[in-house]
């Protein structure tokens, strides 16, 4: 079967039609969850679907042919990939956000460059395992290791972060980006490694001795950079609000739109275990069941909120990019992390929506090898191990911000 036996997309999509053929590509990434799980990632064929779909150029610049969309239109398109499978939609999200990131803060050959490529996908990862960073002619020798790259099988280009030496003998965090030609992926990812989110491509990755032009590493102060009166370097060539390019938000966003969509999914298939009988006597449909009748009503409610409580506060991020660009006050790191501590209700919804659906589901429903509440229930325990899923650090981080005192997560 292929997707592109469909109808293309016009070249200008608008939101909803994104979101629509997204939408689309439910029923298929179900079907292929078994072998993406094999792979460690999604296959050729859904990588041709997201290009004909022009889904990795939402974030894009219109400058380079992007659609610059914005991020509300992302996430929702984001959340219907997750909701097909968490592990594809945590490895499109990584892999293609990061043109948010590289628009935003590289300066413009940097971009003139990169963007050369179509579709632009790039993995990233914040700190390496060990990586030395060497000044040379024009720029820098890099060479290291970096783990979980996701969404780094269909990579144009890698966005590693590293440490530079200062003239004081400081070492501070700088953000490189490299072509596909100047690293290698490491076949570390996939089935039998992790206990879910098999499909996210977030294998590691070595650079040996690559020259890195000076215009491709820039200081990684994104979270709480002051753009001062003329915004980002990416505000000052787009002149759009999207590429003011704070990330604390969007980053746990990007993380949590993967569990809405796996709490969305998982309603989708408590919905079809209503149609069995019931685990308790007198055996009747769960349809009928005042219990199941409540546990169904929790994973709605749960699941639906986690979605409008994600969108909402992209919405509110977005509000107070633009307003800062209509003459209003600088958008601040307090407003960032504030609204990122909105984001971390959403993903504490969404999880309780996926408690609640694998453990009232059954055994026979959930705990069995291979059924599907069974994956999403995995996907949700891997993602808990993740750095940006200890919410209670990232509570922590936002009332002492609030506080009057550094940001520190």
């Amino acid at each position: 079967m292929s997707l592109l036996q469909d109808p293309p997309l016009t070249t200008s999509p608008t939101p909803d039609e994104l979101v629509e053929y997204a939408r689309g590509l439910r029923d298929r990434l179900r079907d292929l969850q078994p072998e993406h799980a094999k792979l460690g990632t999604y296959s050729a064929e859904i990588h041709e679907a997201f290009i004909a779909g022009r889904l990795y150029d939402i974030l894009r610049p219109k400058r380079y042919g992007g659609l610059e969309l914005g991020l509300e239109t992302y996430f929702r398109v984001a959340i219907e990939i997750s909701r097909g499978d968490p592990g594809v939609g945590w490895s499109w999200e990584l892999g293609s956000s990061h043109a948010y990131q590289f628009a935003s803060h590289f300066p413009e050959r940097s971009q003139e460059e990169a963007f050369a490529a179509h579709p632009f996908v790039s993995a990233s990862r914040a700190f390496p395992q060990k990586a030395t960073v060497t000044p040379a002619e024009g720029g820098y020798r890099l060479t290291g290791r970096w783990d979980y790259n996701s969404g780094c099988t269909f990579s144009t280009h890698f966005m590693p972060v590293a440490f530079v030496e200062q003239p004081d003998g400081s070492k501070l965090p700088y953000m490189f980006i490299l072509p596909r030609e100047d690293f290698t992926i490491i076949d570390d990812w996939g089935e039998g490694r992790t206990i879910g989110l098999h499909a996210s491509s977030s294998n590691s990755i070595e650079i040996d001795d690559a020259f890195v032009p000076a215009y491709n590493a820039v200081p990684f102060d994104f979270k709480d950079i002051e753009w001062g009166s003329e915004g980002t370097p990416g505000y000052r060539l787009h002149g759009n609000a999207l590429y003011l390019g704070r990330t604390s938000s969007i980053f746990i966003a990007g993380l949590t739109q993967t569990m809405v969509g796996c709490a969305l999914a998982c309603l989708d298939e408590y919905e079809r275990l209503m149609a069995r009988g019931s685990s308790f006597p007198p055996r009747i449909p769960r349809s009928e069941s005042p219990e199941y009748q409540l546990w169904y009503g929790k994973v709605v409610s749960l699941a639906e909120a986690s979605q409008q409580l994600l969108l909402a506060a992209v919405r509110e991020f977005e509000r107070l990019n633009q307003a800062w660009v209509d003459g209003g006050p600088e958008f601040t790191t307090k407003d960032d992390v504030r609204i990122r501590g909105q984001i971390v209700q959403a993903a504490r919804l969404a999880q309780e929506a996926i408690e609640v659906a694998f453990t009232t589901a059954g055994t026979s429903s959930a705990a069995l090898a291979g059924t599907r509440m069974g994956k999403y229930y995995l996907d949700a325990a891997m993602y808990r191990t993740h750095i940006g899923a200890q919410h209670d650090v990232l509570l922590a981080s936002l009332g002492r911000v609030l506080l009057g005192q550094p940001l520190t997560m």
